[in-house]
C-alpha cells in the first residue's frame, strides 16, 4: 500500500518539475522573440582597453590613444552605418541629431583632463570614476568646480562605457579595475611631493575606487589616495544580480543576440546608455562582493585600519543599489576616523507624505536612532512637516546628538525624493537638470513635461518620473569643499 502511494508521489513530483521546467522555458522563449530587436550598437565588437593590455597601456597618455582609435572606430563601424530607420532626432548614434554628443563644444564621453587656473600649480588631484552604463559626464561638474578650486582633474572613462551599449555585453570588472590602477600609478608619477590625490567615485565607480584602496592598504607599491569621495555607492546590490551571472551561450547564435540582453531601449541620452545587458549586472554583482568580502577580510573580525578619509552622499531611498550596505558593508568597518555620510532624506511635507508609501526612507530613521557611529552622520530633512525648506541634521562619530541648522534651500513642490542618479548634477546641468539655461541643439532630459495617454510614447516611464538633478548639489559641493580642505596634504 505504501509503495504505490510513493511511486504516484515521485511521478506527481516529477510531473509537476517538468510543468515548470515548460512553463519556465516557455517564458524565456517568448523573452527572446519580444521586444525590440539589438541594434548596430548592440551588436558592433569594438576594440576596447581590457586587463591584458595594461603592459602596452601603461600610461594616461598611451590610454587617450586607445580612445583615438576606439572613438574613430565607433564612427566608422556605428555611426556611419546606421539604417534610414534609426536616423531620429534622438538617437545617439545618428550623427547631428538631438542626441549626438557630437554635437556638444565637448563629448564628454571621452576621458577628459581639466587644469586648475593659469598660472596656478595644482594643490591637489582628483581622479573621477563614473558609473555603470554612465560616461565620464557624470561627474563633469564636480570635475569643474574642483579645477576651479585649484584640482588638477582627471575624469576616467571606463573600459565598456561611452561608445556602444555593446561593450555592456563583453567587459569585465577586471579591465576596470586595470584601468583605474593605470590611472593611480601614473598620476602618482606626474603629481608633486605634496600634491595629495582624491578619488571620486559614482555609483559603480564608488566600488572600483573602494576596492583600488583597499589594494593600496595590502600593496605599498600602489599610491593610497589621501581621501575618498562616495557619490551613490554601489557597495550592494540586489541578490537576483548573481541571475545575470549565468550565461546560456545563446546571444552568439544567430537569431538569439537578444539573450544577452536585460533590457533593449531607444538610445536618447548621449551620455549613458539606456540598454542593459545581463553581463553588466553579472559584472557590477562580482565587482561589489568583492568589495564587501575583502572588507571583512582585511578587518579580520575587528576594523580596516588605515583607510584614508571617506566623504559618502547617498540618498535614503535608491532603486538601482541597497542604500544600507555602504553602512552595513563598509562604513561600519573602518577604523574610526574622519569618516562621514551624507543622508539626503525623502521629502517629508507633510501633503508629499500622504502620497508615500509607509517609511519610504527606513535607513534615515535607523541612522538617527542609532547610539553609537565610527563615523560622522549628517542627514538633510525637512525643516518641518509644514515647509519644503530643509535643514542640515548633523552628529558627529561616537555620538548620537544632532545639531541642527536650517539651509536655504528647499525641496521643489513637485519633487517627493532624489534618486540614485539625481545626486551629482546640479539643478541647471545642461542634459539632467530641471531648470538649466534653454538650448536648441541638443535634448534637455531634465526638462521634460509630457502628459497624454498610456503606451503612446517611445520614451520609458522611469525617464519621465525619475528625479535626474539634485536640488541641493550646492550644499553637496560645500561639504566637498570642506572634505578637501581638512584632509588636503594627508598621505
Amino acid at each position: 500500500m505504501i509503495r504505490p502511494l510513493v511511486r504516484w508521489l515521485l511521478v506527481a513530483a516529477g510531473s509537476a518539475l517538468l510543468g515548470l521546467v515548460l512553463i519556465a522555458l516557455a517564458a524565456y522563449w517568448h523573452f527572446l522573440r519580444s521586444g525590440p530587436e539589438p541594434r548596430a550598437w548592440h551588436e558592433t565588437a569594438l576594440q576596447d582597453y581590457t586587463a591584458a593590455d595594461a603592459s602596452e597601456v601603461a600610461t594616461l597618455a598611451d590610454y587617450w590613444k586607445l580612445e583615438d582609435r576606439l572613438f574613430a572606430d565607433l564612427e566608422e563601424r556605428v555611426q556611419g552605418r546606421i539604417e534610414a530607420a534609426d536616423r531620429t532626432a534622438f538617437n545617439r548614434y545618428n550623427t547631428g541629431s538631438r542626441s549626438d554628443p557630437g554635437i556638444w563644444p565637448v563629448n564628454w564621453n571621452r576621458s577628459f583632463r581639466l587644469e586648475p587656473a593659469a598660472g596656478s600649480a595644482a594643490r591637489g588631484i582628483a581622479l573621477l570614476l563614473h558609473g555603470l552604463t554612465d560616461a565620464p559626464y557624470s561627474l563633469r561638474s564636480i570635475g569643474e568646480h574642483l579645477a576651479a578650486d585649484g584640482f588638477e582633474v582627471v575624469g576616467l572613462r571606463l573600459p565598456g562605457h561611452g561608445t556602444a551599449p555593446s561593450g555592456l555585453v563583453t567587459f569585465r570588472f577586471e579591465d576596470m579595475q586595470a584601468a583605474v590602477r593605470m590611472a593611480m600609478l601614473d598620476l602618482s608619477r606626474q603629481a608633486g611631493p605634496d600634491q595629495p590625490i582624491y578619488l571620486v567615485g559614482y555609483s559603480n565607480g564608488a566600488a572600483l575606487a573602494v576596492d583600488y584602496t583597499l589594494s593600496a592598504l595590502e600593496d605599498e607599491a600602489l599610491p593610497k589616495p589621501a581621501g575618498l569621495v562616495l557619490i551613490s555607492p554601489a557597495i550592494g546590490i540586489s541578490r537576483l544580480a548573481a541571475i545575470a551571472q549565468l550565461r546560456t551561450g545563446l546571444s552568439s547564435v544567430p537569431g538569439f543576440e537578444r539573450a544577452a540582453w536585460q533590457v533593449i531601449q531607444s538610445e536618447f541620452d548621449p551620455y549613458k546608455y539606456n540598454s542593459f545587458s545581463f553581463n553588466a549586472a553579472g559584472e557590477t554583482h562580482r565587482l561589489t562582493r568583492r568589495v564587501s568580502s575583502r572588507v571583512l577580510e582585511i578587518a579580520k573580525g575587528g576594523v580596516v585600519e588605515g583607510f584614508p578619509p571617506v566623504l559618502v552622499f547617498l540618498s535614503t531611498v535608491d532603486s538601482t543599489v541597497r542604500a544600507e550596505a555602504v553602512v552595513d558593508a563598509l562604513l561600519e568597518h573602518l577604523a574610526p576616523g574622519n569618516h562621514e555620510l551624507v543622508l539626503f532624506d525623502v521629502n517629508r511635507y507633510s501633503m508629499v507624505q500622504q502620497l508615500l508609501v509607509n517609511d519610504p526612507g527606513p535607513l534615515t530613521q535607523r541612522l538617527l536612532t542609532m547610539p553609537q557611529r565610527t563615523f560622522g552622520l549628517t542627514v538633510i530633512t525637512n525643516l518641518s512637516p509644514e515647509t519644503l525648506q530643509v535643514k542640515e541634521l548633523r552628529a558627529p562619530p561616537g555620538s548620537g546628538e544632532q545639531v541642527a541648522r536650517p539651509l536655504e534651500l528647499a525641496w521643489p513642490r513637485t519633487v517627493f525624493s532624489l534618486s540614485h542618479v539625481a545626486l551629482p548634477f546640479p539643478p541647471d546641468d545642461p542634459l539632467y537638470g530641471y531648470e538649466p539655461a534653454a538650448v536648441a541643439d541638443h535634448v534637455q532630459l531634465g526638462r521634460i513635461e509630457v502628459r497624454g495617454e498610456n503606451g503612446v510614447l517611445t520614451l520609458p516611464t522611469w525617464a519621465l518620473v525619475r528625479q535626474r538633478s539634485n536640488p541641493f548639489h550646492a550644499y553637496l559641493v560645500e561639504r566637498l569643499d570642506a572634505f578637501v580642505e581638512s584632509d588636503i596634504g594627508q598621505p
